[in-house]
Parts: C-alpha cells; sequence; structure tokens
C-alpha cells in the first residue's frame, strides 16, 4: 500500500473495525462488554464531535 492510501485511510478504517466491534459486543456479550460496547461506539462520535466543534471555530 501506498503511503498516501495509508494517509487517507487509516483513521476512517480505525474508527470503523472500532465501531463494528461495538456493535458486536454489544449484541453477544454482557458484563464487561457492555462497557466495551460504550466505549467502543463513543469514540466515534466524540472524535466527529471534535471536529465538528472545531471546524464551527475556525
Amino acid at each position: 500500500m501506498s503511503t498516501e492510501f495509508r494517509r487517507l485511510w487509516a483513521w476512517p478504517l480505525a474508527l470503523g473495525l472500532l465501531t463494528a466491534s461495538g456493535l458486536l459486543s454489544a449484541l453477544v456479550s454482557d458484563a464487561w462488554g457492555d462497557v466495551w460496547a460504550w466505549l467502543a461506539l463513543g469514540v466515534p462520535v466524540a472524535v466527529g464531535g471534535w471536529f465538528s466543534l472545531a471546524r464551527g471555530a475556525r
């Protein structure tokens, strides 16, 4: 893979995998799996909120 490809798609892929693991964890596990689901699904929302607020401040 080229450096440009990795630079462009690394974070979106990481957030997508994090979201998928959170959704799967929410469906099939209890206790610590629920905690992981909350964290894994909350991080992409927090990142989106952070960047939307940062863009609005410009």
